[in-house]
């Protein structure tokens, strides 16, 4: 994530105490807070009354047993700064700032200069105020936290802001209001459209869609997305509002929406990143379901039967021999490190492996350690004290490492892990003891670990990104699993996946045209592309027998663009237009299958078995369109 985003980015200071100075500010100033008559007090509860009740529900219970032991204080701010309700101790400060801490006063920069509030508000972002950064000298003895919240048209409606006089573990507290501003947003916007749209709650993980930090598109019967959070812009890199699920992602709209609500669905962005889905339909309309809806296809969720280990290729000597090693290295207690392109099946090995160990019955704990902010990386590994910092639970946590106590951890994307949470894993698996964040009390654990990544480690080691002892700890077996176009199986296991999720009524084996299309592509994004191309395709199809024209357009498209790269002489057909037959040059059969079929651009692109972006691609060079 922009590391603009966090505090400790000092350009954000430098740049509002720029901004204080070009107002006429002097750091000795001493601005007087606002008290506004009763009447007007009451005018800006009943304008705030949803986000004042939806903050109460969402922070309040976090933050109860919290706060008769911390020193610190919530703030609710609207989106001009103006101070709407305060929860906590106000012991945290001097007499003279207490009125700052009350309904009606006003944070703006303009009066108040360099301020948690604010400052959040000026660059629309969370920010954390240490004690001299402020720019008003008489608000240097308090530290402030604080973070926007966003409506359903990414509008600041609101600020959540968390003051202390401490010096406490400050990135844990920045990270919590990140997290609670997050969860006020997403309920905002499921109370205003959960009774009339779809909600789609995406996360990168298949347990823990109840996280405050999923990802939520809205979208009406259609696939359109009328609205959705600031996680998942970020979870899926764009902009999501006034998009269609078509464009988002791989799977069609019909099956995402037709999903089952109390399944889980995995899905794969356009970009190539898997995702997981929960899908809640109207409240209004229980049992909705898509007009023309399939019916939903079987899927390798989390919680379904895993794939046996012997099972895992179809005749690819290196893919049976990296998890006939990892196992028996596994049941030794050594670590094993999976390397590979992504989507080459990476979980699914650490699944087989799991399944076929003797650890079985006991947990399987997955973390994906670029799914998790920075700042809570080693209070979601490691587990907390209660009240080890502003913002923990009460009853403390366990964390990860702990929960796979007698099982196994599976680290994805190892590399991505902070520096400062490396060293801690490093004494973990030395010494086999976790030292939870807050507490002075090691409590013994017994893990077998597998880590896994798709980006050299050696690299980031000499860019100091990664350490190297670290490394050589986790790399007791490295093995590497190949990319789907090396595969000696391939064909088999194109079969094998169509066998898996194909309709009743199709057909038990692919043309031969269309599995040389799918054994001859590319796949960049390997196993997790073919998965999510021929569920599409399936989709497509709707119960007919697969053709090469229900397979997606964007794979159509990367198939055309490889087979350019591989030859740049077409393929002649085998029959000449001076004999009253199909031409020899492809754009002389182009115009010709186009007069045919009187324009129609979708039956020309089945019947020349291109796609639509090919066809007009031709047709413009032809001149007809």
């Amino acid at each position: 994530m922009d590391r603009n985003e966090y505090s400790d980015d000092r350009d954000v200071i430098a740049n509002s105490w720029n901004r204080c100075i070009a107002w006429g500010l002097d750091q000795d100033h001493e601005p007087t807070p606002l008290c506004p008559e009763p009447v007007r007090l009451e005018e800006i509860t009943r304008k705030y009354e949803e986000l004042l009740s939806v903050t109460e529900a969402e922070v309040l219970p976090y933050y109860r047993n919290v706060l008769s032991n911390s020193r610190c204080l919530i703030l609710l701010a609207d989106q001009h700064a103006t101070v709407l309700n305060s929860w906590g101790d106000e012991r945290i400060t001097e007499a003279r700032l207490k009125p700052w801490f009350r309904p009606g006063a006003n944070w703006q920069e303009q009066n108040c200069g360099t301020n948690a509030i604010g400052t959040a508000i000026a660059i629309g972002a969370p920010v954390q105020i240490q004690r001299n950064e402020h720019f008003l000298k008489s608000n240097r003895s308090i530290i402030g936290s604080a973070a926007p919240i966003f409506d359903a048209h990414k509008q600041i409606a609101g600020v959540l802001s968390v003051f202390s006089d401490a010096y406490l573990p400050q990135a844990h507290t920045l990270g919590m209001v990140r997290l609670l501003s997050q969860s006020v947003e997403n309920r905002l916007i499921s109370r205003q459209f959960g009774a009339d749209h779809f909600q789609i709650t995406l996360n990168t993980t298949a347990d823990n869609f109840d996280s405050p930090w999923s990802g939520i598109l809205v979208c009406d019967d259609a696939g359109y997305v009328i609205a959705g959070n600031q996680r998942a812009d970020q979870l899926l890199a764009t902009a999501t509002a006034n998009t269609r699920l078509d464009e988002l992602f791989t799977t069609h709209r019909n099956h995402i929406l037709g999903h089952p609500e109390t399944d889980p669905l995995q899905l794969t962005t356009r970009s190539r990143v898997r995702l997981y889905a929960r899908v809640r339909r109207p409240a209004n309309v229980p049992g909705t379901k898509p007009q023309g809806a399939p019916a939903p296809l079987p899927t390798d969720q989390p919680g379904s039967q895993p794939l046996d280990i012997n099972h895992l290729e179809y005749g690819d000597s290196a893919v049976k021999r990296c998890a006939s090693q990892s196992l028996k290295v596994l049941q030794r207690g050594v670590p094993v490190l999976i390397t590979g392109e992504t989507g080459v099946g990476k979980e699914v090995l650490v699944k087989a492996l799991h399944h076929a160990s003797q650890r079985r019955d006991q947990p399987l704990v997955a973390v994906n350690c670029a799914a998790i902010p920075p700042e809570l990386v080693e209070s979601e590994l490691f587990g907390y004290e209660a009240g080890a910092f502003t913002g923990a639970r009460a009853q403390g946590s366990v964390g990860f490492i702990r929960k796979a106590h007698k099982g196994i951890l599976f680290l994805d994307e190892i590399g991505e892990m902070p520096l400062s949470a490396q060293s801690r894993l490093l004494r973990v698996l030395q010494e086999r003891v976790v030292t939870p964040v807050g507490s002075t009390e090691s409590v013994p654990v017994d893990i077998l670990l597998v880590t896994a990544t798709n980006r050299p480690l050696a690299t980031r080691i000499d860019h100091g990104e990664f350490r190297a002892d670290l490394y050589y700890r986790i790399n007791g077996l490295c093995v590497e699993l190949p990319a789907l176009r090396h595969r000696a199986d391939r064909r088999q296991l194109i079969q094998a996946i169509y066998d898996r999720h194909r309709d009743p009524g199709q057909s038990d084996t692919l043309s031969p045209r269309v599995l040389s299309a799918l054994e001859n592509h590319p796949w960049p994004g390997n196993i997790r592309q073919l998965v999510n191309v021929l569920r599409v395709a399936i989709a497509i199809a709707d119960g007919e027998d697969l053709q090469i024209w229900h397979l997606p357009e964007d794979f159509l498209a990367e198939f055309e663009a490889s087979a350019v790269e591989v030859t740049q002489e077409p393929v002649p057909d085998t029959v000449d237009p001076a004999n009253g037959m199909q031409p020899a040059d492809p754009l002389a059969r182009t115009l010709q299958v186009y007069h045919k079929c009187t324009g129609n651009i979708s039956q020309a692109a089945r019947e020349l078995a291109i796609s639509r972006n090919t066809l007009y691609k031709r047709l413009r060079e032809l001149g007809v369109r």
